[in-house]
């Protein structure tokens, strides 16, 4: 069994830690973008025909408060390479 790291919490306990501003529903608490890695994670779940977020809305909030650091991912990059 791995043993925890000193100093890092777990992913978890992280998320519950964040300020709201840090997801891209703030309400709900979906979708957090607080970092480059969660927030291309957050376009690729909102780009699912399954799950509840609009791509658009969370491309958005990804561009006002990561400054376009992310590109986009899932459907939209996707379709792009196809042509």
């Amino acid at each position: 069994m791995a043993r925890p790291r000193p100093g890092v919490a777990s992913s978890a306990k992280g998320v519950k830690r964040l300020p709201d501003s840090a997801f891209a529903y703030p309400k709900t608490r979906e979708y957090p973008i607080n970092t480059a890695k969660r927030a291309r994670a957050a376009l690729a779940y909102s780009a699912r025909s399954t799950t509840s977020g609009s791509y658009s809305h969370v491309l958005k909030r990804i561009k006002a408060s990561r400054n376009s650091a992310v590109r986009a991912v899932g459907k939209r990059s996707a379709a792009r390479g196809k042509r």
